[in-house]
């Protein structure tokens, strides 16, 4: 089974965490969140999440991939945290799949490991130097997967799935959640 690690960090976009979430179990991928300072960890839109364990008892060798959320400021609380610039140079090293949506790309660039291309929330792009910026919904540079925003969420999560599952299960959860991606 394949394992996934999403961090949490304060202010973190409530559709994007959630539905990376939920569309991951449903394709029966392991998931486990993780807290920075407090495992309930608040939302940018005042939604609350219970996380499973701290950033601080996770190691990347236990996963398959690592998933960023976006929002405001939880994308920089993810780029400003030293665990978890540490870990996404550790999946990097490891070329372990590393995912990012909306203005969470900025912590990949932060640990230097995004690739040939990239997309996130638009104006993130201006802080971003080491890659070419597309427009497209979702974007995979080698082991790099990224994602616009909210709106994207679910496109993004089904992509993972493709990914870490299969074309398989990905039709089948698009068909069922009536994606149209």
């Amino acid at each position: 089974m394949a394992s996934v690690l999403v961090p949490l960090a304060e202010g973190f976009e409530e559709i994007e965490a959630v539905s990376i979430i939920d569309v991951l179990r449903r394709a029966g991928v392991e998931v486990t969140t993780a807290y920075l300072f407090n495992p309930e960890v608040n939302g940018a839109n005042g939604i609350t999440i219970l996380a499973n364990n701290s950033i601080n008892d996770v190691r990347s060798s236990d996963f398959d991939m690592i998933v960023l959320p976006g929002g405001i400021p939880g994308a920089t609380n993810l780029r400003d945290d030293e665990r978890v610039q540490r870990l996404l140079k550790e999946f990097d090293e490891q070329n372990k799949n590393i995912a990012a949506i909306c203005a969470a790309p900025i912590a990949l660039e932060k640990a230097g490991v995004l690739k040939e291309k990239f997309t996130c929330y638009p104006s993130y792009e201006t802080e971003i130097k080491s890659s070419s910026f597309s427009e497209d919904r979702v974007v995979k540079s080698g082991n790099i997967l990224t994602s616009r925003g909210p709106g994207t969420a679910l496109c993004f999560a089904l992509e993972i799935v493709k990914t870490l599952v299969g074309v398989d299960s990905y039709n089948q959860l698009k068909d069922g959640l009536l994606a149209k991606c």
